[in-house]
């Protein structure tokens, strides 16, 4: 079934779910209108794993000039649906279908969770790929070792491998390929999240 197929079958109730989470994480906000004033209203933004959009939104209406990007066509289908206002397209980081150095920015939710590690150096040479010299990177994650499996998610059946990274290990993939890391946090989970520690990562692409 894997990743795509997965989140096409639970998008509509995922969408329902988490569609509007961001109004439960201050913090998640926070950094994300800290990264829009840092990137500014010229750059365009990429929203990498969009899901529902809600991210693409709170970004646009920080004024970025943003475009989701999703590997679920129905999960894109949703999102663009729901924000009309803003492009959204099917995408796979490991490949991104762009020319070199387009972004200003790129975002990265909690979207790297479904890579293992040994194909994230890859990804991370991707994003520097198609950012521009100084773009900025925002990326999040679950602090841990672990890769957790789920074979049920919100009543369906799926096939999804949820992996979890220790913040100094992205650190160091980041810069061999080719990011200074600016600035890096954790904390533990609000009440209306699974109970993991979240790390966030703001990194430059270096020139």
């Amino acid at each position: 079934m894997g990743t795509r197929d997965s989140y096409d079958e639970i998008a509509e109730d995922y969408a329902a779910r988490f569609g509007a989470e961001l109004r439960e994480k201050p913090l998640d906000r926070a950094l994300l209108r800290v990264f829009a004033d840092e990137v500014g209203e010229e750059a365009v933004v990429a929203d990498i794993g969009c899901g529902p959009g809600h991210v693409s939104w709170y970004l646009d209406h920080l004024g970025a000039r943003v475009t989701g990007f999703d590997l679920s066509p129905r999960m894109v289908e949703l999102a663009a649906k729901a924000h009309e206002e803003i492009e959204f397209r099917v995408g796979d980081m490991r490949a991104l279908e762009v020319a070199d150095g387009v972004w200003g920015g790129i975002v990265a939710f909690y979207s790297i969770i479904h890579v293992p590690l040994a194909e994230l150096p890859g990804v991370f040479r991707e994003f520097h790929r198609a950012l521009v010299p100084g773009g900025r990177l925002l990326l999040s994650f679950h602090v841990g070792s672990e890769t957790l499996h789920l074979d049920d998610m919100l009543g369906h059946t799926v096939d999804l491998d949820f992996h979890f990274f220790e913040r100094p290990q992205i650190e160091a993939l980041l810069t061999e390929a080719g990011f200074r890391i600016d600035a890096a946090l954790e904390r533990r989970a609000y009440p209306s999240e699974v109970d993991t520690t979240r790390a966030y990562l703001v990194a430059s692409r270096e020139k």
